[in-house]
Formats: structure tokens, C-alpha cells, sequence
């Protein structure tokens, strides 16, 4: 037990205000950092204009940034420039796809909120910013191609596979981005799950298939039909296990800008990593337990 329980409320709530204070005072005179440092950081990594980069942000990291959400959101898209795309995943859910399709909802790309933080939501709703057509894993992508990107994900047969804007990822040569978030928010792995699964052991998708919905922008509903995520083979999915194997290959690329760690991988080479392991017999998932059957 703490000491905490034997304060009086006002003298608690003073203490931690004066930790709060000290707390933001430190990083304001240590790691501040504004949209100019964030950008530099990102050249230094590699993200330079022109590039097609998927980012997966935790603005709540981004401790000591002197602006808000907007002014991160003006420093990504300057980062990849006019001529680029940033591409942020726009998920309508926190749980899985499979509780929420099951739950009856239809995403509809206008209206529905995104799940994958306040940053995402926001870039969403921008100006010149297209959300692709998907019921359970549209992206918003701002830039030169995003209609090319986005075009067709609701025929995708699985929510990130052949079609989707995460196989476009490769098309383009992109990157991705991890800015205070770790490798298990990648979520182009879902579209080599697609491309390994004839290789595995077992298969990451259901077996049952989907008929879905999505509103669109114009308001019509478009068709999905699709395999989602087999729940009992997520839960086995760690991703940490490529970490080691793209740093071995000198492919992973980390840094920070004051506290905030960015990481930023090439998509192709990620996927060349995975395409090794597999022929080797490893995947990233935990070992299933005892008398658990795969599919």
C-alpha cells in the first residue's frame, strides 16, 4: 500500500498537479521539439519527398512537441511532399473486425469514426484527404495517387490483401512509419499474411465468409465478400518476432526526435524478411497450445 491512501484528497490532487508541472516543465527544457525537428528526424531515416509512406502514430507520445495534432498531420505531409502520399489507417474498431462485423455495423466512410486515435481521425476529415471504401480496414490517404491507392479495397478478398492499398504499398516502393507506436501496429503484416498463408501451417483467415457493406461518399453501398481474421490465430500473432531478422538484414532504421522514437521500415524489405522466414519454417505467431487444432 502507498502512502497515497493516508493524504488528504486536496493535499493528493496538489502533489500531483506539482508532478504534472515538473513533468512538463522538464520536457519543455529538454525535449521539445517542433514540426521542422520531426521532419528532420524523418529525412534522416530515409522519408524524403515523393515517398509513399503508411504511418501509425500515438500522438500521446509525442511528449514535448510544440504544436498540437495539426501541426504534427502539416509535418508528416511535408515530410513526403506534394508529389508523395501519407497514409494513415483508419480502423472503425478497437477490438477485433470479426466482433465488429458481428456486431452488424456498416462503416460508412464519411460519417463512421476512426478508432486508431484522435490523430487519425482528424487527418480523416482534412481537405483533399480520400478514405478508401472498406467495411472493417479503410485507410485515408492524402497526396498525388491517393485515388489510385485506395481504387477497388472493397474487392479486396481479405481486408488488406491483393487489391488493397497495403499491397499498393509495395507498388510504390513505400514505407512505413512507427512514430511512438512499436512493429505490432504494422498492419501491412495482414497483407503478408494473404501472401504466406498457402506457405503456413495453418491459416490466419476464417473459414467462413463475409458478406459485407460500406457506404461510401456518394452514399451507395458497396459489396465486400471476404475472409476476416480467425480470432484464436490473432491472438497467437506477434509481429516482434521479424524484429530481430530485419535488423540482422540492416533493414531497421530507429531514431528519436526529443522522446518521441520513430522507426521507419521499407515495405518491400519487410516483406522480403517475412518471405525468408517462412521458407525457413518461421512465422510470427506463438506456438499454439497444447490440443489447440489449426485449420
Amino acid at each position: 500500500m502507498g502512502l497515497g491512501r493516508y493524504l488528504p484528497p486536496a493535499l493528493k490532487q496538489r502533489l500531483v498537479s506539482a508532478r504534472y508541472r515538473a513533468r512538463s516543465a522538464l520536457l519543455r527544457n529538454f525535449f521539445a521539439f517542433t514540426s521542422e525537428d520531426l521532419i528532420g528526424g524523418l529525412r534522416r531515416l530515409g522519408i524524403g519527398p515523393g515517398d509513399t509512406v503508411i504511418a501509425h502514430t500515438s500522438f500521446a507520445r509525442f511528449e514535448g512537441f510544440r504544436g498540437g495534432i495539426s501541426e504534427a498531420i502539416r509535418a508528416l505531409q511535408a515530410a513526403v511532399g506534394e508529389r508523395g502520399n501519407l497514409v494513415l489507417p483508419t480502423l472503425p474498431f478497437s477490438g477485433s473486425a470479426y466482433d465488429y462485423v458481428r456486431a452488424g455495423r456498416i462503416t460508412d466512410v464519411t460519417r463512421t469514426p476512426s478508432h486508431m486515435g484522435l490523430l487519425t481521425e482528424i487527418f480523416r476529415r482534412l481537405p483533399g484527404v480520400r478514405r478508401s471504401v472498406h467495411p472493417t480496414h479503410p485507410v485515408a490517404v492524402w497526396g498525388e495517387r491517393a485515388e489510385e491507392i485506395i481504387k477497388d479495397h472493397h474487392q479486396s478478398l481479405t481486408p488488406c490483401g491483393q487489391g488493397s492499398p497495403f499491397h499498393r504499398l509495395l507498388k510504390h516502393q513505400g514505407k512505413i512509419l512507427l512514430a511512438g507506436v512499436d512493429v505490432r501496429s504494422m498492419t501491412f503484416f495482414h497483407y503478408m499474411e494473404e501472401v504466406l498463408e498457402p506457405s503456413m501451417p495453418f491459416s490466419p483467415f476464417t473459414t467462413e465468409w463475409f458478406d459485407l457493406q460500406t457506404r461510401g461518399a456518394d452514399g451507395r453501398l458497396y459489396p465486400t465478400r471476404t475472409r476476416l481474421y480467425d480470432p484464436a490465430i490473432s491472438s497467437r500473432r506477434d509481429v516482434r518476432l521479424m524484429v530481430e531478422p530485419l535488423c540482422r538484414a540492416g533493414f531497421w532504421k530507429e531514431g528519436k526526435v526529443g522522446r518521441l522514437p520513430l522507426i521507419v521500415l521499407a515495405a518491400a524489405e519487410v516483406a522480403e524478411t517475412l518471405q525468408s522466414m517462412a521458407g525457413k519454417g518461421e512465422y510470427c505467431y506463438a506456438p499454439a497450445e497444447r490440443g489447440e487444432v489449426s485449420a
